[in-house]
């Protein structure tokens, strides 16, 4: 990847690894994917990529009008949250099947936890608690065990994974919030499979900051991965309770609990949830999900940013890219609907770049076939434009 001249803004590497948005300036703080693993003896057991019906009932979604972010923890208000709450909480454990050096074959298990988000056993959690595993277990909050787990959708864009018991009904679903209007100081609650051993486990704290771009990697420091638009909070996030939720005061799911500072003390990390939305729904209406793309090379618009590049505004999405090639990529969306390069996409449906979100993620709650506005400055002028959404092609 080479630095624009300015050193401002830089291009995604590959257009297919980042279609929406070029990567941003992570921290210097090493972070690493919250799960455990210990190394089991030798077997293997095979899972598939499965595709459903359409789900039986729908997805539990925050109430029009209302907006949980607004709430404080009162005097047990905590105990009771985290018992409504750790009913929609599972522990997932995984098998892996791998090869030593001797060419002997282990069987590596490790655990995360996942959270319910329809009754007939739809389930969110990260990507990296489920990768390359051969067997998924799936443990409910009152000792249930299932076993028939499949993966049916991951997002190739971000850390998240979408599960589906078989044949199940009747669990209890977690009802989704708006990441969009998070507030620094704001309090949360973290629960999950803490250290893959004590289940439902509950930590209480704050989101510290929004908006937070972190480079990741496993516990042995390699497949490291560029994650955007994160919460960090100081409620623990340990080993094991990747995958879990992150919740706000009246009990809605805000994040995704992904990732924990090897670093520093108290600072985790989760994936807002209104960025897994639009899968989420897919998954409930056609039991197949497919990641949002718009189709441009963008960098999100700092003061600094403004600055350098002499733009009108201090918040937004630029579309820009320092190599020779355009910024909106050919026959996609973006470009189907007109957007050029270096215009300044500012909101989408009326939400505004940078301050609820990244580009990226607000485009990601949406469904391939939507039609969204954004709201574009383009030679000074404010523009509105239409795009229909298309999925996302490896």
């Amino acid at each position: 990847m080479e630095e624009d001249k300015k050193g401002i803004i830089s291009e995604a590497e590959v257009v297919k690894e980042a279609p929406s948005e070029a990567p941003k300036k992570s921290n210097n703080v090493a972070v690493v994917l919250a799960s455990v693993g210990v190394i089991l003896g030798a077997c293997g057991v095979g899972f598939g990529i499965a595709a459903y019906q359409k789900a039986s009932t729908p997805l539990t979604f925050l109430s029009s009008g209302t907006d949980g972010n607004a709430a404080n923890f009162v005097e047990g208000s905590v105990a009771e949250i985290a018992e409504k709450v750790s009913k929609s909480v599972v522990s997932i454990v995984t098998s892996t099947k791998t090869t030593n050096f001797f060419g002997e074959d282990y069987e590596s298990a490790a655990a995360g936890t996942g959270i319910i988000v329809t009754n007939d056993g739809y389930i969110l959690t990260n990507k990296h608690v489920i990768n390359d595993a051969n067997e998924i277990t799936v443990v409910l909050d009152d000792g249930t065990i299932y076993e028939d787990v499949d993966v049916v959708a991951t997002d190739p864009l971000n850390d998240v994974a979408f599960l589906k018991i078989k044949d199940v009904s009747g669990l209890t679903a977690a009802t989704l919030g708006d990441s969009k209007t998070l507030s620094v100081g704001q309090q949360v609650m973290a629960i999950g499979n803490a250290l893959g051993q004590y289940q439902n486990t509950v930590t209480v704290g704050v989101v510290s900051g929004l908006g937070r771009s972190v480079t990741a990697s496993d516990g042995s420091g390699y497949n490291a991965e560029t994650l955007t638009d994160m919460i960090q909070t100081d409620a623990a996030i340990n080993s094991g309770n990747s995958g879990g939720p992150l919740v706000n005061a009246a009990g809605e799911v805000i994040g995704i609990n992904t990732a924990t500072s090897t670093t520093a003390e108290n600072m985790g990390f989760a994936i807002p949830i209104s960025s897994v939305k639009g899968m989420l729904a897919q998954l409930v209406e056609l039991g197949r999900a497919e990641r949002t793309y718009l189709g441009v090379y963008s960098a999100e618009i700092t003061p600094e940013v403004a600055k350098a590049y002499n733009l009108p505004v201090n918040s937004g999405a630029y579309i820009y890219n320092s190599s020779t090639y355009s910024s909106v990529i050919k026959d996609s969306p973006a470009a189907k609907a007109g957007i050029k390069d270096k215009d300044i996409i500012t909101a989408v449906n009326g939400i505004e770049v940078g301050k609820a979100g990244t580009l990226a993620d607000l485009i990601a709650e949406y469904k391939p076939g939507d039609t969204v506005q954004l709201t574009v400055i383009r030679e000074g002028n404010e523009i509105a434009v239409n795009v229909t959404l298309e999925g996302y092609k490896k």
